[in-house]
């Protein structure tokens, strides 16, 4: 229903309902609830009151049960109001006592009923005027607004009861409300407030005997779900578990659950926190990590974040939902918000109660987004800040953290531009100087790096032991320069974008690349320089189809050969060719680099088969060739490989 039908039907409403306004038959007190006095007047809505309402009723919503969370939320806000009184020392109808203040909803599900009441501090008839009947206080005007500027849109009807007019959206399930209050002022009479939410209200005298409001709903037929106790329970326990009085559904107290995030972090047990986490997050497992705190600037807001046990995106489960909610003094505004944090922390689970989100916007649907990006960065960088102080004051507790969540600050370094220095700092490897299982951070190696090195290196493999036993850490050992060990794809990829860390280039040692160390001349080469590049120009002819470049390497001590990668790793070519094999593209673009050995005894025996021009000298070369790419990870065509063996086991058996 487009915004301008909205307004028409409900002007044709309204001229409908004044015709007929004199014929209206008296309510049938069993079916039609309290009757207003003798002395009740009868009263029209103000204008944009009436389309408020029209669009309540007459328009599709499916989230229908957010009323109650309104109208228990008005309550509260109606108990803190004699509560305030009382500490300024006002006259109170009835006393200021804030332990008697509460909420009770009665349940009737014979007469399909609902009623909320408080001990609050009520409302005077001008009150009842003022606030029911017109948009000074409502916002209504504010959310017909927002239905003008959104007129080539389906309405967001979300939004009903978070522009300040919440105590509408009891229309959606009601047939009619009745409203009896007694105002907290002693010189105020009681009212009754009546209406079926069709253009007017009846005002007149009420019965309630004791200060505070009831709010009694007769429920429309589509909603008579909603007359029963459990119902009623489900909902609060979602958005109002945590308002600050009690709330009893026929007799029986609901909010059982302290909201621990408001209280002093000294006055919070460990035992209490457990608790509320395993309430909270539904879990069975304690939590790695909590952080609690609160700020006064930017932003007012208290917040209670704890990291699970466990990862369970490591067990092959689907992505993990966000477990953030969002709160406004203690009442839920969105439950899993995706504003609150990145994606990439995703796996916190808690609450961050904003007391400055403006509550003429919304209670489900967040529109002001400058806002929220100011609570996003709010609450990232104290995450941030707690962990990097974790990892400094309690290495181990960091460590066990890093074991399960490592991966999605992994993901942040890779995707979040505006942290991702932060980011970095958190990061843990295993190196070259570490025993087995010992991390260190980029900061840590950084501050064992001797004058002479320029970089920070990197070498990847699926595990410690295969990383050094292959060729590209010779250099690196004779040089006594620490080298990060990665064992993951994401590894090379978020320092390899990253590019460099406090103006030091990061380097995979399988790169080819000016910064990495060369050989000094205390291991000068055994092979006549001429007579080197001979043997490096044959390769080349012999090899040109499988790689880039064929030279003398300074780095290799140990091993005959190595392949190096250009513009990248080879954990990363090895990822870019999977992709190209699953997309059916052309995979390896032979983009390599063959460094070789001449100090080697292989490369010295393919020399004299070369210079003797033995035919099996180009086998020799080829599978050379094939042992560099193995020691890389790169994919290899087993066929060549077994090709190659036989033919150097029938030349080794014939000797």
């Amino acid at each position: 229903m487009s915004e301008d039908t909205i307004l028409r039907e409900t002007q044709e409403t309204q001229e409908t309902q004044e015709t007929q306004e004199t014929q209206e038959p008296q309510a049938d007190q069993a079916t039609r609830g309290t009757e207003p006095s003798a002395q009740a007047e009868k009263r029209e809505f103000q204008t944009e009151i009436r389309q408020l309402l029209d669009i309540v009723i007459h328009s599709l919503y499916t989230n229908k049960e957010i009323f109650l969370r309104e109208l228990i939320s008005n309550a509260a806000d109606a108990c803190e109001k004699i509560r305030y009184l009382a500490l300024i020392g006002e006259e109170i109808r009835g006393g200021g006592e804030s332990h008697d203040l509460g909420i009770k909803i009665t349940v009737d599900d014979k007469a399909n009923t609902l009623t909320i009441s408080d001990n609050g501090i009520g409302m005077t008839r001008e009150e009842l005027i003022e606030n029911l009947g017109t948009i000074a206080h409502s916002g209504s005007k504010s959310f017909l607004s927002y239905l003008a500027e959104h007129r080539d849109q389906a309405p967001d009807l979300s939004l009903i009861g978070q522009f300040g007019v919440g105590f509408y959206s009891a229309f959606m399930v009601a047939q009619k409300v009745v409203i009896q209050t007694l105002s907290g002022d002693p010189e105020a009479e009681a009212c009754c407030w009546i209406s079926e939410g069709l253009g007017s209200y009846t005002l007149g005298t009420g019965t309630r005997q004791e200060r505070g409001t009831s709010i009694e709903i007769w429920l429309k037929e589509d909603a008579a779900h909603l007359a029963s106790a459990e119902s009623i329970k489900l909902i609060i326990n979602k958005y109002s578990n945590f308002v600050p009085y009690p709330v009893s559904v026929n007799d029986e107290k609901i909010n059982t659950v302290e909201a621990i995030w408001v209280k002093n972090r000294k006055e919070v047990t460990d035992e209490e926190y457990a608790e509320f986490y395993k309430f909270f997050a539904g879990a069975y497992d304690e939590p790695i990590a909590r952080l609690h705190f609160s700020s006064d600037a930017p932003l007012s807001l208290q917040a209670l974040l704890f990291v699970p046990g466990s990862n369970m995106e490591r067990f092959g489960f689907n992505r993990t939902e966000r477990g953030v909610n969002l709160f406004c003094k203690k009442v839920l505004i969105q439950e899993k918000c995706e504003n609150i944090l990145p994606e990439w922390l995703r796996f916190v689970r808690g609450i961050v109660d904003c007391e400055d989100l403006p509550l003429n916007i919304s209670r489900e649907t967040l529109q002001d987004s400058a806002l929220l990006q100011k609570l996003n960065r709010m609450v990232t960088s104290r995450l941030l800040k707690f962990w990097e102080e974790l990892a400094r004051d309690d290495s181990k507790k960091y460590e066990a953290f890093w074991q399960e969540f490592g991966v999605f600050l992994k993901e942040g370094a890779a995707t979040d531009f505006v942290n991702r220095q932060e980011l970095l700092k958190l990061l843990r490897f295993e190196s070259s100087m570490t025993d087995p299982g010992e991390l260190t951070g980029l900061d840590e190696y950084i501050d064992r790096m001797p004058d002479s090195q320029k970089a920070i290196y990197f070498a990847s493999g699926p595990n410690r032991e295969g990383i050094e036993q292959g060729p590209y850490l010779e250099i690196f050992r004779e040089s006594h320069y620490e080298v990060l060990y990665t064992y993951q794809t994401i590894d090379d990829y978020v320092l390899l974008n990253i590019g460099s860390y406090k103006e030091k280039p990061l380097l995979s040692v399988d790169q080819e690349n000016e910064e990495m160390p060369d050989l000094d001349a205390t291991n000068p080469p055994r092979m006549e320089e001429a007579k080197a590049d001979q043997l490096v120009d044959w390769l080349k002819e012999v090899l040109k189809d499988k790689v880039k470049e064929v030279r003398v390497s300074k780095r290799l001590v140990e091993s005959p050969a190595v392949l190096l990668s250009v513009g990248t790793s080879h954990s990363m070519s090895r990822l870019y060719q999977s992709m190209s094999e699953v997309a059916g593209l052309p995979g390896n673009a032979f983009n390599d680099v063959l460094e070789i050995n001449t100090n080697h005894e292989v490369l010295q025996g393919i020399d004299r088969l070369r210079i003797d021009e033995d035919p099996f000298a180009r086998t020799a070369a080829e599978q050379l060739l094939i042992a560099a790419q193995m020691a890389a990870g790169l994919s290899v065509d087993p066929r060549l490989l077994v090709t190659g063996l036989n033919e150097l086991l029938a030349k080794a058996l014939s000797n």
